[in-house]
């Protein structure tokens, strides 16, 4: 069956134009269709990886079936198919509810009024933010909720990534944490999604998830050049919620009589009355 597998994963790729996939076309293919490191690519896997799955001398797991799935474009009997010539159930892939924001944390972000602070779930999708956030990084509410999303933002979103001093270091260290959380939920559709997306769209989140770098971190500094409040560096840390570890409340302080202190203050009018809302 794996020569099955092998001629039907080079059929389907080569009835996938780049434009389809969404990769930019160049023009001067000598064969139609998808070249094996495009779809290693788009299912988030090395190019080896998949090289060996479709001569038949690596077998592919569930997920990774998924990945190739989605990354080829395959109907339901494709994937049903997929499935069968691998030797796995094709059982519909898993989806997690989706996530509401525990009372709890809505209640103590609501109480930090003069203290940026927002809320991320899994794949660092924002789920609540304060008005001072939104003053700080940009109006949350204004961006589609499918790409309300932290790192999306930071990569994709001219406005946040030009306010980053240290935009290299601070994205390269979202990556990491990015990839040890995909480890958790490897069959997640969301994740696959949002890796797919910065894959394609950005040569440097490309090249960083490449590198299979992980990393957590639970506090740190960011540095930001602010259009209205000028140089901030903030502090910041995580509460994670007990009732629900997929959610994390993330606050962002100053030093008291700082630079970034008096930003902050700018921001919220003095009073806690955010500038503009």
């Amino acid at each position: 069956m794996s020569s099955e597998l092998g001629n039907f994963l080079r059929a389907r790729r080569r009835e996938l134009s780049p434009e389809a996939a969404g990769l930019p076309g160049d023009g001067r293919r000598r064969v139609p269709g998808l070249r094996r490191e495009e779809v290693a690519l788009l299912a988030s896997i090395s190019p080896d990886y998949y090289t060996r799955i479709e001569q038949g001398r690596r077998r592919a797991a569930e997920p990774v079936l998924d990945a190739l799935a989605r990354a080829l474009r395959l109907g339901e009997d494709e994937r049903a198919y997929l499935f069968e010539l691998s030797g796995k159930d094709a059982g519909r892939p898993r989806r997690r509810p989706a996530q509401k924001v525990q009372p709890q944390l809505r209640r103590l972000l609501d109480d930090l009024s003069n203290t940026p602070a927002l809320v991320l779930g899994r794949c660092t999708d924002i789920l609540a933010w304060n008005p001072l956030a939104a003053a700080v990084f940009t109006d949350f509410g204004r961006v589609p909720a499918r790409e309300r999303n932290f790192v999306r933002l930071v990569f994709l979103e001219p406005a946040v990534r030009s306010m980053y001093v240290d935009w290299d270091y601070m994205a390269r260290a979202c990556v990491a944490q990015l990839r040890l959380e995909a480890s958790r939920d490897p069959e997640s559709p969301r994740m696959a999604m949002l890796v797919g997306e910065l894959s394609v769209r950005d040569p440097d989140f490309r090249r960083w998830w490449g590198d299979h770098r992980v990393a957590v971190r639970t506090a740190g500094t960011k540095n930001l050049n602010h259009p209205v409040a000028g140089l901030l560096e903030l502090d910041w840390s995580t509460l994670t919620d007990a009732a629900d570890p997929d959610q994390q409340l993330i606050a962002l302080t100053a030093a008291p009589g700082s630079p970034a202190d008096r930003g902050l203050r700018l921001l919220s009018g003095g009073d806690g009355q955010v500038l503009g809302g």
